[in-house]
């Protein structure tokens, strides 16, 4: 535990921290069980020559004997339970180590995995608390906790026409699963769409870092962003991936009310480029104090797109992707970030991936319900029927789960497309209404190509596309 604090506050190597700890306590950890966990825990190799102390004498005492203090005899029985624990332990490790991973069958990774470990309630509430003041939320009450981070709304005819009354960039809807990401000096968490909070092993050094590793880490920085899965289409390797596109506060100072353009840059160079930096650095070093290579996903900042990239976004960037991608986003370059519903942020799906999350509730003769919020209560759809094309799935066990449904309009109907075990509630009826308008609207990607064709004519977006055009230039950056 001591080591573990030390490695964490002061960044220190496992090695460091382990001779440390010996100097103030000799003889130091003399469990190799234990020092092979801490470099395990913390991704470092450890250094071939390395030397568990022996046993101390105190410890071989026999009254001070760990089974003798609790009573208990090390008769053949006990002996006889000690070695069947070990050899469990030993099967197993062998079972699911990588010498015999040919051998099993691959698990293949889901966007609905649990990923992290758990964390204590009272740790949640204090980040929880954080959070809604960095979003200068004021909470009140003893309800359930709502998750804070910003919603896009359905593109429509209606609003369509923000794109010409304020200066949008663009990027794709990567479809995965939303997190928040908060990171502390003593870990880094992943916050769910039910505001539940996930342990992660990350590591995030600031600007300052050095040869020794001796370098804070942020305390405090809450990011917004989605984990996806990439494929790779030749091998079919699944590899994790989490996609940072946005800054809400950085060290607990609150950056909400900064224009994203600023947001998007200090998370480059304040976030990114550190991590980056010492990542490179270390992979070429024989005996790094940290490995990256084995943390539990990849982490990058999203790119986003001048309008008139969104051509080449649709036709060549999309299609090229090795995850799942059902539209775009387009996102205010002025815009403070705004918690929850964000009327200014504009979702695009392709018109057959437009859906709604439902929650199904199936009643008496096999009768399928389907419900939405309405302030706060139940609201039942009534006259709204749900088909399930795919004859595998089993309706029962969906019954009181949230369900994504896409619309055929040629039937009248809503078509399962899966369960969403990242939700725990449905849409709001105000933001079906909007869904609902959309499809209506039927904006399809030829409506949206030649609506931008238009918009990036006009004086306002004519002038910035140029100075923004020599900056990416400068930058090195792609249009």
């Amino acid at each position: 535990m001591i080591v573990h604090f030390l490695i964490r506050v002061e960044s220190l190597s496992i090695t460091e921290a382990i001779n440390r700890f010996s100097e103030a306590r000799p003889p130091g950890i003399y469990k190799q069980d234990y020092i092979n966990d801490l470099y395990d825990i913390f991704g470092e190799q450890k250094p071939k020559g390395f030397v568990c102390p022996q046993t101390p004498e105190w410890k071989r005492s026999p009254d001070r004997d760990d089974d003798s203090a609790a009573g208990l005899q090390d008769n053949d029985d006990v002996q006889a339970a000690k070695w069947q624990i070990c050899r469990e332990k030993v099967r197993w490790k062998v079972l699911w180590s990588g010498e015999v991973a040919n051998a099993m069958v691959p698990i293949e990774m889901t966007n609905d995995d649990i990923l992290g470990d758990n964390v204590p309630y009272n740790q949640i509430e204090t980040m929880r608390q954080f959070c809604n003041q960095a979003l200068k939320l004021n909470v009140r009450g003893r309800g359930k906790p709502q998750f804070p981070g910003s919603h896009p709304v359905s593109l429509s005819r209606d609003n369509l026409q923000l794109l010409r009354q304020r200066y949008y960039y663009a990027t794709w809807k990567a479809d995965g699963t939303r997190y928040m990401m908060l990171i502390t000096w003593n870990g880094c968490y992943l916050i769910d769409r039910n505001f539940q909070f996930r342990s992660v092993e990350l590591r995030f050094p600031c600007r300052s870092v050095n040869e020794t590793g001796a370098v804070n880490t942020h305390n405090y920085t809450l990011l917004d962003g989605e984990m996806i899965i990439d494929t790779d289409p030749s091998t079919h390797k699944q590899e994790r991936r989490y996609l940072i596109y946005d800054l809400i506060a950085i060290n607990k100072v609150s950056l909400v009310e900064r224009p994203f353009s600023e947001r998007w840059m200090i998370l480059e160079n304040e976030v990114i480029k550190p991590r980056n930096s010492e990542r490179d650095r270390l992979f070429r070093s024989r005996n790094p104090y940290y490995r990256y290579d084995l943390e539990p996903f990849r982490v990058r900042r999203k790119d986003f797109y001048l309008l008139s990239a969104v051509s080449k976004l649709l036709k060549e960037f999309i299609p090229r992707l090795s995850h799942a991608s059902d539209g775009l986003i387009f996102q205010g370059w002025d815009d403070p970030y705004v918690p929850r519903t964000h009327e200014g942020l504009l979702k695009w799906k392709y018109p057959e991936m437009n859906s709604v999350d439902f929650l199904l509730e199936v009643g008496n003769n096999n009768r399928h319900i389907l419900c939405l919020n309405e302030r706060g209560r139940r609201k039942t759809m009534d006259g709204s029927r749900v088909v399930f094309r795919d004859p595998s799935v089993d309706v029962y066990s969906l019954s009181g789960k949230i369900i994504e449904c896409s619309w055929d309009s040629e039937e009248n109907v809503w078509v399962f497309m899966r369960m969403r075990p990242d939700k725990s509630t449905p849409n709001e009826f105000i933001t079906f209404k909007k869904v609902m308008r959309s499809i209506k609207d039927n904006i399809t990607e030829e409506v949206v190509l030649n609506e931008i064709h238009d918009i990036i004519r006009l004086p306002m977006y004519a002038d910035r596309i140029r100075t923004d055009c020599k900056t990416f230039e400068k930058n090195g950056r792609r249009k």
